[in-house]
Formats: C-alpha cells, structure tokens, sequence
C-alpha cells in the first residue's frame, strides 16, 4: 500500500488525529504516574541529586510504622461511603425537579451548579467562616433562633470534623452530579412515561420502571466520578482542618502530600500515592467490569 493510500485509510487517519492527544497525555500524565511509582522505592528529600533505592522499606514503614496512614485510610474510606450516597443522591433529587416545567428553573439550576466553579479552596475558605463557633452564619442564626446549645466547634471537635468537612464537600460537588442527571434525563422516552401513566402507573412506578432503567448508564458515570472525586480529596479537607484535629480528617491524599511536600519524604508520600491508585482501580475497575456485564445481559 502507497503512502497516499495509507493516508485515506480511515483507521490510519484517526490514528495520526490522535498522535498529538496521545503525546501530550504519554508526557504530562502517564510519565508523572511512572515517575511516582519508581519514586516510591527509592528514598529522596527533594533536594539530594541522587535517590536512594530502599525496595519495599517505603511501603512497609507506611503499613507497620506509620498509624496515621490507617486513621487516614479510615477516613477515606468513610468518606467514599458517604460520597457514594449524598451527592448522587441529593443529584438526584434536584435533577428530578429541576426537570419539571416550574418558574425559573434555568436560573435555579445554575445557582445550584455555581459552586461547582469556585476553587474549592475558596469554598473552604467560606465554610470554615460560616462553621465558627462565635462569629460564624451558623453561629449567629442558631443564636438568633434561641438554639445556643446547638453550637459546637463545628472544625475543632474531633468526633464531627468529618462529617464537618464533608457538608461542605457536598454542597460544593452536588451541582455536577445533578448536571449528569438532568442530561441522562433528556434520554427518558416521554412516550414510554405517557403509555404508563395511561395504564395507571403512578410517579413512583413510572421513575422504577421506566426512569431509573433509562438513567442507569449515567449512574454508572456518577458513581465512578464520585469514587475518584472522593479518594482524591484534598483541597476543601486542607483548607478547613488541615488534617485536624488530631488527624480526625486526615485522608490518604492529604497525608501524601504532607509526607512529601511538609516533612521532605518523597518516598513515603509516592508509596501513598501508589496505594491510593490500586484501591482506586481496585474500586472501579470491578465496578465497570460488573455494570457492562448488566448490560450486556439486559440487551
């Protein structure tokens, strides 16, 4: 085959659109994810010109040595829980809503979506305003509401700092999983809701059988997003708490990173980087493998 053939063949042309896509990707995302996993056997404090190689020590300071990687692995895990539920839930239900013809409701959906846009630094930023315990917005409306026994260090309480945090995290991440919602929505055929409500189909019975089903493919995608989202948070929980208090918030990205970037130990924080990777394909992997498989047998 001559070259100017080669070039027609559809398959080489979408290879050669893709090479730039691919070069950029193999640099800026596939090098830096290959560069921490070798780091992560080596021991270096990010100023020596040499890294020491140390095998496996990272890893097992981390797992044996370390009891803030397992408060930290707690705490991820219960906040994917939680991630997992509230946002697609709460998504949801505003989808849902925001999908009937009621007044305003373009401008209702972007108030919803708007703190998806702020940096979540910002957002920390205002929550950890709102949850002071004396000059605070929820200070003040519980005190003007007569309710000054509800007013806790929202922050400094290490048996609700989590729970704390992850408000915040939600207000700020629900607008995105209602957007996916709203646009799985328009896929629902309007035909098939009709033909049930004629056969007398309540609201209940139309969204089980004939909403959800349509819906379950961008379930999938809001639970997988929702999963990494939620593994990888670190910028509300450093803004508000930094970990804090005694480590009640801390989270296995966090925690690489102050391993890396505070106390200068490279290795430790791409060993934690490396383990936060294989739970996260660990997580989604058998998810998506197991929802194609669904699917499959439903067509």
């Amino acid at each position: 085959m001559s070259l100017r053939q080669s070039t027609h063949d559809p398959r080489m042309q979408a290879a050669i659109l893709l090479l730039p896509a691919l070069a950029i990707y193999a640099v800026f995302a596939l090098y830096p994810m290959l560069n921490v996993v070798i780091l992560s056997f080596q021991k270096w404090n990010g100023l020596d010109a040499n890294r020491q190689f140390v095998g496996m020590a990272n890893y097992s300071a981390i797992f044996t040595k370390d009891p803030v990687f397992w408060v930290a692995f707690r705490n991820t895990v219960i906040w994917t829980l939680m991630s997992l539920i509230f946002p697609p839930m709460v998504g949801l239900l505003l989808a849902l809503s925001l999908n009937q013809k009621i007044f305003g409701r373009n401008g209702l959906r972007a108030i919803f979506y708007l703190p998806v846009i702020i940096a979540p630094i910002a957002v920390a930023t205002m929550w950890k305003w709102m949850y002071d315990p004396f000059f605070g917005l929820f200070a003040q409306l519980l005190t003007s509401w007569g309710m000054q026994g509800w007013i806790k260090d929202w922050l400094g309480n290490k048996d609700i700092a989590l729970y704390s945090v992850f408000v915040a995290y939600l207000w700020q991440t629900v607008g995105f999983s209602m957007v996916l919602f709203l646009a799985g929505l328009q896929n629902v055929s309007q035909t098939l809701v009709e033909a049930a409500r004629i056969d007398g189909a309540g609201r209940w019975a139309v969204f089980k059988h004939v909403t959800l089903p349509a819906l379950r493919p961008t379930i999938t995608i809001v639970l997988v997003l929702s999963i990494i989202s939620s593994l990888k948070a670190f910028d509300i929980v450093y803004g508000l708490t930094g970990g804090g208090p005694a480590q009640s918030t801390q989270m296995l990205a966090l925690w690489a990173f102050t391993q890396a970037m505070q106390i200068f130990d490279f290795g430790r924080g791409a060993a934690i980087s490396v383990v936060l990777l294989l739970i996260t394909m660990a997580v989604v992997i058998p998810y998506l493998r197991w929802t194609q498989k669904h699917e499959e047998v439903e067509s």
